[in-house]
């Protein structure tokens, strides 16, 4: 029986970062020993490189998404249900 072992060794690789961790660092918003630690991390460990990249590509597909403002018709349907006056 042939055993992967870069399977066991990222299996047996203790996971520090969350993917809180992981939106922090993809923003840019972490200390440079944090920062340093995360990509440390995701070189040596597929599972969380993984789930980086989702997040990676989750975030440039709703960057680059065209928001459409919501008709008139609706706003004043929304704040009909709230009891508030109509907006012009």
């Amino acid at each position: 029986m042939h055993i992967n072992i870069l399977f066991i060794n990222n299996l047996l690789y203790m996971v520090n970062s969350t993917l809180e961790d992981l939106l922090l660092y993809l923003h840019k918003d972490l200390s440079e020993s944090r920062k340093a630690e995360i990509e440390d991390e995701l070189q040596q460990n597929w599972w969380l490189r993984e789930k980086f990249n989702v997040l990676r590509e989750s975030f440039e597909r709703l960057n680059n998404i065209k928001l459409l403002s919501p008709r008139q018709q609706t706003i004043n349907a929304i704040m009909k249900y709230a009891g508030t006056a109509k907006i012009s």
